[in-house]
């Protein structure tokens, strides 16, 4: 009998709070944080008062630390009821609730792989100016040609006689949070002008964030309307990239973001910086482009950003048809084998030296041979379900 109670002590109670979460900050996969949360209530309890599924998130895209907080949302759009008052149990639901949507948003980020990146512009909201609408307008750079029906497909800014005078190119993007890892740039050539002229710009930089208030459909670009959010002043950039170079080449260039970047707010500015080419005809200064693309990937479509005074907050909408950690056979061999991986990995990391005495043979014990638990119930049902 003692035998049996020792052998269902848990470790965390031994280990102490720095060791343990040296352990924990070992899983990078939400899949094996999450199977970790639903061994028994004690390291749900740690997972989630630690902000594990946050780390996780931050220590792939720092500009996670951009959201004041986050929100659960009902189906209908309103905010899910909140236990009021400065108590303790309202300190857990909402540390329950972010667990639960960084969770989410760490399977976006962590979870699926790169492959799937595409290009990720679905609207035009405008451009700084624009030499003749609309047959020159932005519109014309989602178009992955620079002829459509024999006729030139391409974007135009007005003239300049500063060859210094700036440009951008505002894009809004497929989700409210996309995870973008290059941009590709093409500069037209006019190929109708004597000399095949290419109106390239000197460089080229990219911001990312998201509007002030919510992007109307009669706001952007269209037929009729050039546009008429172009300002700054209509949005929070989080994310501002180096400045690349840029060819006087008419081909698709790449720029490469030094990491992926999580666009929060779905809204990417092109900022063209520099002219190169002066128009024979009127001597003034263009800068054209054929086309763009947005490579990345859309992290979730149930994952929104709404401006909250001077921060940002994540608005997450459950979907009882998804689950928000892939699902895996986590049961017999395959479940222990992913366990013993992920002991292995931490052993020969290095992160285990210098640990002795107690929390050693703890470590040993818990890696080498499993521990029992009380029992199913002290599984949680919440992190059962994402195994």
């Amino acid at each position: 009998m003692e035998e049996v109670a020792e052998s269902s002590t848990d470790f965390l109670d031994f280990l102490g709070p720095d060791t343990s979460a040296t352990v924990f900050t070992m899983l990078h996969d939400p899949a094996d944080l999450a199977r970790a949360s639903a061994v028994s209530r004690s390291w749900r309890t740690f997972v989630i008062a630690n902000q594990f599924s946050k780390m996780q998130c931050l220590r792939v895209c720092p500009e996670v630390s951009t959201f004041a907080r986050v929100e659960v949302r009902s189906s209908s759009g309103g905010k899910d009821h909140d236990v009021a008052g400065p108590s303790a149990r309202a300190e857990d639901e909402r540390l329950s609730r972010d667990h639960m949507v960084y969770m989410h948003l760490a399977h976006g980020l962590l979870a699926r792989p790169y492959n799937d990146a595409r290009n990720c512009i679905t609207r035009c909201i405008g451009a700084s100016s624009t030499d003749n609408f609309p047959e020159e307008t932005i519109e014309n750079t989602l178009e992955p040609i620079d002829r459509v029906d024999m006729r030139p497909s391409y974007w135009s800014s007005g003239g300049q006689r500063d060859p210094a005078a700036p440009e951008w190119l505002i894009y809004r993007l497929q989700a409210d949070l996309c995870l973008v890892d290059e941009v590709k740039v093409q500069p037209f050539k006019a190929f109708f002008q004597y000399g095949d002229p290419i109106y390239s710009a000197k460089c080229i930089r990219f911001r990312m964030g998201y509007p002030t208030s919510p992007l109307e459909p009669e706001t952007l670009v269209c037929d009729e309307n050039e546009g008429q959010l172009i300002d700054d002043s209509n949005y929070v950039w989080t994310y501002t990239s180096p400045e690349f170079p840029m060819l006087q080449e008419n081909v698709l260039q790449s720029f490469k973001l030094p990491h992926p970047v999580l666009c929060i707010g779905g809204v990417v500015k092109v900022e063209l910086l520099g002219r190169v080419q002066k128009q024979a005809m009127d001597s003034l200064y263009y800068i054209c482009v054929s086309h763009v693309q947005i490579v990345g990937k859309p992290v979730s479509q149930e994952l929104e950003v709404a401006p909250h005074g001077k921060c940002v907050v994540m608005n997450y909408y459950p979907d009882p048809r998804r689950c928000s950690v892939a699902r895996g056979d986590s049961s017999g061999d395959d479940g222990r084998s992913k366990w013993h991986g992920f002991a292995s990995r931490f052993w020969h990391s290095g992160r285990a030296r210098g640990i002795g005495g107690l929390n050693q043979g703890l470590l040993s014990r818990l890696f080498g041979a499993p521990l029992q638990f009380g029992g199913e119930d002290d599984v949680s049902d919440e992190e059962g379900e994402l195994l």
